[in-house]
């Protein structure tokens, strides 16, 4: 067998095991480890490469960065137990009540909060789901509207900080979590502006689509209906500024702000009377999952990476991309194009841990600068939670939706959200200054300064000579 073909081969069989269907770590370690046995036997692989898999192992399971992945994770999880999202989304849905479509801003609102606080699309997704939806289809709100708003809303809780997704693509692109936090603050807030601004138009053109709140839904007003917001919104205030705060400031690493939320979590759901042995239970065996779930692509992807990169794989990859017409903006459009397609078929774990480790060093390579390109990727990932049919948002709110909303719906409703996300992609591609990082990362490294040998002859020459 040609060397040439190995990288390709070995990719195609990867994509053929995943359609069938079969669990992505073990697909990825067992592909790995079947082109590597083929490339000893046919003397295209060295097999002493093998002997970094133990070393590259216990990097995974010792990496401090991804260990705010449980952190975040059993936050969210409790947080959505607690109790903060129902009076959230009761008071913040009075207070916009009166006007048309105020109920959907309220998700919005809340949803950006949730995200803020939890970092968690399940959590945000189902808790929403459950609370607002009902009270929505009650008062007449279109079901699509309602069902996307939902879903996208929840979704905000990938790009906005403290996100589990801008910790994995940190941790694959060789960037700080704090750094990647503050590059997609803006962005993520920019996102909900955007949902505010479709639910807008909606109103505008479809008024009943989006009715305001009769008077009785609304008992409370005035004094009393500010003082319940502040309240209510209190405990997710302290909680941001536990976590979020402390990153920015410098006052705590990403893990050591997990730790923090988790705890305020703890106690915050200790206030409410909700700790239970239950809660702690099903909180902690559902992290276990999610974390084992990612140690488990971690360790497959190395395996893949590694033998992948053993035959040449990084090469193929990398002439491809840089060989592409348009130089960098020709490598970000038909990689944003490729993401888009894959996340039709693929979550965004698995797409961070297959695809981001190829992309990383053609990036690196034509100088494009990690915290702007992680962000893109992550505005861009955000799509795989709402495309028809797979997904995972879609499924969270199928599984708390009424019976009578139908599938296709929520399918439809989430079809507008997921056009707002990509031209989310767009202003963050012409406006790269939203993430406050240059597209293209220029060091004293790269830059050349000629000067002459003599350095008094350059003042000696004309100006126009200088």
């Amino acid at each position: 067998m040609n060397l040439a073909l190995m990288a390709p081969l070995m990719f195609a069989t990867l994509v053929v095991i995943l359609l069938l269907g079969y669990p992505v770590a073990f697909a990825l370690a067992a592909n790995g480890l079947l082109f590597a046995v083929i490339g000893v036997q046919s003397g295209l692989f060295d097999f002493s490469l093998l002997q970094a898999l133990p070393e590259r192992v216990y990097g995974i399971v010792s990496n401090q960065t991804l260990l705010a992945i449980p952190f975040f994770t059993f936050m969210g999880l409790v947080l959505e137990r607690s109790g903060m999202a129902e009076d959230l989304l009761d008071t913040i849905g009075q207070l916009f009540g009166r006007v048309r479509g105020g109920l959907a801003y309220a998700v919005v609102f809340v949803g950006a909060l949730l995200a803020a606080t939890t970092g968690v699309v399940a959590a945000s997704v189902i808790a929403m789901g459950l609370i607002s939806l009902p009270i929505m289809l009650r008062y007449g709100y279109d079901k699509r509207l309602a069902t996307g708003v939902i879903a996208a809303s929840g979704t905000l809780a990938q790009i906005i900080p403290p996100s589990l997704v801008l910790i994995v693509l940190a941790d694959q692109l060789g960037a700080s979590v704090g750094d990647m936090y503050r590059g997609a603050l803006l962005p993520g807030l920019v996102l909900a502006g955007l949902y505010v601004a479709y639910v807008l138009a909606v109103t505008l053109v479809k008024p009943q689509a989006a009715p305001a709140l009769p008077p009785a839904a609304r008992p409370l007003r005035g004094i009393a209906l500010a003082r319940r917001a502040m309240i209510s919104m209190l405990p997710p205030l302290t909680l941001v500024f536990l976590v979020l705060g402390t990153i920015f400031l410098g006052i705590a690493t990403p893990t050591e702000g997990g730790a923090l939320g988790a705890t305020g979590a703890l106690a915050l759901a200790a206030m409410r009377r909700r700790l239970t042995r239950t809660v702690l239970t099903q909180a902690m065996d559902s992290t276990a999952r999610l974390t084992s779930f990612v140690v488990f692509i971690l360790i497959g992807s190395t395996v893949f990476s590694l033998v992948f990169r053993g035959v040449d794989g990084d090469l193929w990859v990398e002439g491809l991309l840089t060989q592409l017409p348009g130089g960098a903006a020709g490598f970000l459009i038909v990689v944003n194009l490729f993401v888009f397609g894959l996340a039709f078929f693929l979550d965004f774990f698995e797409i961070a841990f297959i695809v981001v480790p190829l992309l990383a060093p053609v990036a690196a390579k034509l100088g494009i600068d990690p915290i702007w390109f992680g962000v893109l990727l992550g505005v861009n990932m955000q799509t795989s939670f709402m495309h028809p049919p797979f997904g995972f948002a879609l499924f969270y709110l199928r599984s708390v939706a009424p019976k009578d909303i139908r599938t296709m719906d929520i399918y439809w409703g989430a079809v507008p959200f997921v056009l707002i996300q990509v031209v989310m992609v767009a202003i963050v591609l012409a406006f790269p200054q939203i993430v406050g990082k240059a597209p293209l990362a220029i060091s004293s490294e790269n830059i050349e300064i000629p000067m002459p040998a003599d350095p008094n002859a350059g003042y000696l020459l004309p100006p126009d000579k200088r």
